[in-house]
């Protein structure tokens, strides 16, 4: 046995089976065998420790609102006006070099119980292994004017962090949004 590979007595879980990420659980443009409304995005980003390590099989989460705004959730006011073909969930795991891929729409602005506006976003949640919990993030859209204005986004202090949290275009109709669970440039973490 090689002391240096990690087995389940000297590591702390949750461990994930391949099979926990059903194919195609990552595209979320249709619904029903239907289009979403919407520009199809595609989200592309690597998942790493310190040092920039790679995490391999890192489950990841995003649910977020549809194209004009509207989460399929009843705490949405506007959830009866959904789009009927995006559920707005969906889930990926990163491959052994960190990387994880999405198909989705563009979110629209969504409206808060409080009447507030919130700027376009998607909502992730991280699972691995040594985690001892959840982890919960949000990803913004480089170039939003209604960022300025998030309240979400602007709780995020120093400043200087909020970059973290913006996704980089990296060609049309894609972006880039590369997750750091530790070290130089941790990517700002939410709690429940």
């Amino acid at each position: 046995m090689n002391p240096h590979i990690p087995i389940g007595e000297a590591t702390i879980g949750p461990f994930f089976p391949a099979a926990f990420v059903d194919a195609g659980a990552n595209d979320l443009t249709m619904m029903n065998g239907r289009d979403a409304r919407g520009v199809v995005i595609e989200i592309r980003g690597r998942v790493t420790q310190e040092g920039g390590v790679p995490l391999d099989n890192v489950v990841l989460e995003i649910w977020q609102a549809d194209a004009d705004g509207i989460f399929r959730h009843p705490a949405d006011p506007r959830s009866k006006d959904a789009d009927p073909n995006f559920f707005g969930w969906g889930r990926a795991a990163t491959d052994r070099d960190g990387n994880y891929f999405f198909r989705t729409i563009m979110p629209g602005r969504s409206l808060m119980q409080d009447g507030t506006w919130r700027a376009p976003h998607v909502n992730v949640l991280i699972l691995a292994s040594g985690l001892m919990r959840q982890l919960q993030t949000v990803m913004f859209f480089e170039g939003e004017r209604a960022n300025a204005t998030d309240a979400v986004l602007g709780s995020v202090k120093p400043i200087e962090l909020q970059r973290l949290l913006i996704a980089r275009p990296e060609g049309p109709g894609r972006v880039r949004f590369d997750i750091r669970l530790r070290g130089p440039d941790e990517t700002p973490f939410f709690e429940d």
